[in-house]
C-alpha cells in the first residue's frame, strides 16, 4: 500500500457535463491530472453531485493505491517510421537503391536540428502521411524511381480527398526539401518535385468578429479559465503560442508595457508530446513591446492575486512546475496551445456563435484597427509582422476607407466630385 496521498480535486465542466479532476504526482514526481465524468449535467443538485464526488473519489484512491495511476509509461515506438535504425541516423546505408519510405525518415532525422520545433512537428506529421501513402501505393519503390509523375499523382490524390492548395503546398515543401538533401549528398542528380505543377495558392480572406460579436465572445468566456487568453488575443492580436508563452517578467506594471518575447510550442518525441518554451519567435519583428492597456492590466493584476491565493490554499496540491507563466488555471496548470484551440471551439459551438478559429481573433484585432483609421504600418508593428507587405496582403481588402479617401482626393484635384 502507498503512503497517504496528497491530492486535490476540482469540479470542471466539459461538454456540458460535470467532471471531477484530480491533481497528483506520479512516481517520477511529475504532476498529472485524472478526469472522471460524473455523468451529471452542468446544472444538477448539490446533493447528487456530492454523492457522485464521494463515489468517484473512492475509485480514484483505489486506482492510485494500486499504482495504476502513478506508474510511468514506457515511451511508445512510432510504428509509422519504417526503420528505427535509419530514423536515429544509425548505420544504415543511404543510396539511390534505398526504398523511398526508408529514405524519408533518415532525411527527417537529419533535418531535425536545422529547423524550428514547430516546423519539425509539421514535417513529422506530414512525412508519416507520405510514408503511409507510399506504403499503400508504391511500397517497394526505390528513391531513384520516384519521378515527377508519381509525385504529381500524390498531389492529385490529395486534391481529390478535398485538401486545399495551401495544405498540398506543405507536402510539396516537405518533399522538395527531402529530395534537395538527396541531391546535396550526391544520391540523386535532379529533384522530381520540380517537374510537377506546384500548388497554386488562393489568397486568404481573413475571417473576423466585429465589435458587437467580440462583446458577445467576452460574455461567453466570462469566468472561464481562458478568459484572459481571449482578451489578450482580441486586444493585442497575439498569436496563440505567444500568449501561452507570456511570463510575468514580460509585464512591467511601472512602465505600463507588455513585451512579447517567448512562445510555447508542442514538441513530439517518439510519439510523446512535450511542452517547450522558446525565446525564438516566428520572426525578429515578432519581438515587440506594446503599451499595457488598462483593461488588460486590471485582468493581469487579478490573475496575479488569484495565483498567490490558490497557491496558498492548495499548498502541495498546486502545480509549481509552471511558475512564472501568466496563463495558468487555478490549479497552476499551464494553458497549452492545443487546449486553447479545442476549448475555444467548444465555447463557440456551445454558444451558437459564428465559427471562427482562435487565430482569427488576431485578424479581428487588425480589422478593428483598420476600421478606426490606424495606418497599415502601425498595424504591422502591433501584430509583429516581418514586413509591411505581409500585413498589406492580409488586410488591404479591409482598408476600404483609404479607397474612399483616394477617390475624394482625385475628385478634388481633377474635379467631378459632385454628382449631377
Amino acid at each position: 500500500m502507498k503512503a497517504p496521498v496528497f491530492y486535490t480535486y476540482s469540479i470542471q465542466v466539459k461538454n456540458d457535463r460535470n467532471h471531477v479532476v484530480f491533481s497528483f504526482k506520479d512516481d517520477n514526481g511529475k504532476r498529472k491530472l485524472k478526469w472522471y465524468s460524473t455523468g451529471l449535467p452542468e446544472k444538477c443538485t448539490k446533493k447528487a453531485l456530492k454523492g457522485k464526488v464521494a463515489e468517484i473519489t473512492q475509485i480514484f484512491l483505489d486506482a492510485y493505491n494500486s499504482g495504476e495511476l502513478t506508474k510511468v509509461a514506457k515511451p511508445k515506438v512510432d510504428k509509422s517510421i519504417a526503420s528505427e535504425t535509419i530514423l536515429k541516423g544509425g548505420s544504415a546505408d543511404i543510396s539511390s537503391k534505398q526504398r523511398f519510405v526508408d529514405f524519408l525518415p533518415h532525411w527527417l532525422n537529419t533535418a531535425k536540428p536545422t529547423v524550428a520545433g514547430s516546423t519539425y512537428n509539421s514535417y513529422l506529421l506530414n512525412s508519416n502521411k507520405v510514408i503511409a501513402y507510399f506504403n499503400e501505393k508504391y511500397p517497394d519503390i526505390l528513391l531513384s524511381e520516384v519521378n515527377g509523375l508519381i509525385i504529381q499523382q500524390f498531389y492529385n490524390d490529395l486534391y481529390n480527398r478535398g485538401l486545399s492548395a495551401n495544405t498540398v503546398k506543405h507536402y510539396h515543401a516537405l518533399l522538395h526539401r527531402a529530395f534537395k538533401y538527396a541531391i546535396k549528398m550526391d544520391i540523386l542528380s535532379s529533384n522530381p518535385t520540380e517537374k510537377t505543377e506546384r500548388p497554386k495558392l488562393s489568397r486568404y480572406a481573413a475571417t473576423y468578429y466585429n465589435e458587437k460579436e467580440l462583446e458577445e465572445l467576452f460574455k461567453a468566456f466570462q469566468g472561464d479559465r481562458m478568459e484572459l487568453v481571449v482578451y489578450i488575443a482580441a486586444y493585442y492580436g497575439l498569436r496563440r503560442s505567444e500568449i501561452c508563452g507570456l511570463k510575468w517578467d514580460a509585464i512591467d506594471f511601472d512602465k505600463k508595457t507588455i513585451t512579447v518575447c517567448r512562445k510555447i510550442v508542442s514538441k513530439f518525441d517518439n510519439g510523446k508530446e512535450e511542452i517547450v518554451c522558446q525565446d525564438e519567435l516566428k520572426t525578429e519583428a515578432s519581438k515587440r513591446t506594446l503599451p499595457l492597456i488598462p483593461k488588460i492590466e486590471k485582468m493581469l493584476r487579478e490573475r496575479m492575486f488569484l495565483e498567490v491565493h490558490y497557491s496558498r490554499l492548495l499548498k502541495k496540491g498546486y502545480n509549481h512546475d509552471y511558475d512564472g507563466f501568466v496563463c495558468r488555471d487555478n490549479l497552476g496548470e499551464l494553458i497549452t496551445p492545443s487546449y486553447v484551440t479545442d476549448h475555444f471551439k467548444h465555447i463557440i459551438d456551445k454558444n451558437n456563435m459564428k465559427h471562427l478559429r482562435f487565430h482569427d481573433l488576431r485578424h479581428s484585432c487588425a480589422s478593428l484597427l483598420l476600421a478606426n483609421n490606424i495606418p497599415m504600418k502601425a498595424i504591422q508593428e502591433w501584430l509583429g509582422h516581418s514586413t509591411y507587405t505581409v500585413t498589406a496582403n492580409f488586410y488591404s481588402h479591409l482598408d476600404y476607407q483609404s479607397k474612399i479617401e483616394s477617390a475624394e482626393t482625385i475628385a478634388r484635384v481633377l474635379g467631378g466630385g459632385d454628382s449631377e
